[in-house]
């Protein structure tokens, strides 16, 4: 056998150190990532305006990331702790240093704080709610008004569910299964636009064996126009059975414009049942008429008649493994003839009254 010089040698016993995740008497860094494609087929009938996008065959990506993470320990409890983490787009090549969640902070008995470009405590709330979350198929075409992989607070102005930049995050611990987190979007856009845009989020949970119940309120501070503020609230609870999985979902979106108010009831069930190796996987949204005197469009809602939707999505995923499954589903957007809901990942660009539908055969990997 070939002898390795020396210099090689301990360049391979770093690497070796770093992958096991110990570089340090107190220290831990962790390669991650999560691999997820699909093929698609998707379409869309006549809208109310006689316009047909017709169907479109499609690779797409659904939010797949490459990440490291670590932590240092400082003494006691606390420890320092980090993350940087990147999109990976698999059907195109392209990608982007730290535009997932990345941060660095403190951990301890008294919670952890941190400070990056990080999902809202109201978008975490409930993402574990919906089965197919983040694909085409998400709930986020209904739920949360879209949803923004990145944005500041003038970027995208619509989405409840979203990553923000310039965020600062505390999450308490678990007390009992109690635990709260709050979260503050750095009003750092003042000096460019003329008002104070700004972000505050907060949710509350209760996790204890099967059951799990939760509560989210977010404020999106001058978004639409100055001195008028948009939130939104919402509550679910799921229940893990032994081989089903039942969750449900309630929000309420309320936009405040230059012409008025613009407010919108959304709903979300969803169940996974167990089914031979892998499971059946329900998922069922529900938009209701905006209301509101408002005359905008805000995201994929208006105030009216006939301008609400459902979303209905049946699939099936087959586990290869611990960490890489196959799936499939089906999932179609029924559109009431002023309605202009899409998909949020992945959209397709509808017409009012148009029914946006897709049926996808993908793979997923954890590493």
């Amino acid at each position: 056998m070939t002898s390795v010089p020396k210099r090689y040698r301990l360049l391979l016993l770093a690497m070796g150190a770093a992958c096991s995740g110990h570089a340090g008497a107190q220290s831990s860094v962790t390669l991650y990532g999560r691999l997820n494609t699909a093929l698609e087929y998707s379409y869309a009938n006549t809208a109310t305006d006689g316009a047909r996008l017709g169907g479109v065959g499609r690779l797409t990506n659904n939010r797949s990331v490459f990440g490291m993470r670590g932590e240092e320990g400082l003494g006691g409890s606390l420890k320092a702790i980090w993350q940087i983490e990147s999109n990976v787009s698999l059907d195109t090549g392209q990608g982007q240093i730290a535009g997932r969640n990345s941060r660095i902070g403190l951990q301890g008995s008294a919670g952890t704080l941190f400070m990056g470009h990080w999902q809202t405590p109201y978008t975490e709330a409930t993402s574990t709610y919906d089965p197919y979350y983040p694909t085409t198929a998400g709930y986020m075409a209904l739920i949360g008004n879209g949803s923004t992989s990145s944005s500041d607070n003038v970027q995208d102005t619509s989405a409840f569910d979203r990553r923000q930049k310039n965020i600062i995050v505390y999450k308490t611990p678990s007390l009992a299964g109690f635990s709260g987190a709050a979260a503050w979007g750095i009003n750092e856009e003042k000096t460019t636009v003329p008002r104070n845009p700004g972000l505050y989020s907060f949710s509350a949970a209760y996790d204890n064996g099967p059951l799990n119940v939760v509560l989210a309120y977010e404020i999106h501070q001058h978004y639409q126009t100055a001195n008028r503020n948009d939130d939104a609230m919402k509550a679910g609870v799921s229940y893990k059975f032994p081989t089903t999985t039942v969750a449900l979902l309630y929000e309420r979106l309320h936009y405040r414009t230059a012409t008025g108010d613009l407010t919108r009831n959304g709903y979300y069930a969803s169940v996974v049942q167990k089914l031979g190796p892998g499971s059946v996987r329900v998922g069922f949204g529900l938009a209701s008429n905006g209301a509101g005197n408002a005359t905008e469009t805000v995201g994929f809602f208006r105030s009216g008649a006939e301008t609400g939707a459902t979303q209905v999505t049946v699939g099936y995923d087959y586990p290869l493994s611990k960490r890489t499954a196959l799936y499939a589903y089906y999932s179609r957007i029924n559109n009431k003839r002023n309605a202009i809901y899409d998909f949020a990942i992945n959209e397709l660009g509808v017409s009012a009254g148009a029914d946006p539908q897709t049926v996808a055969l993908g793979m997923r990997h954890f590493f």
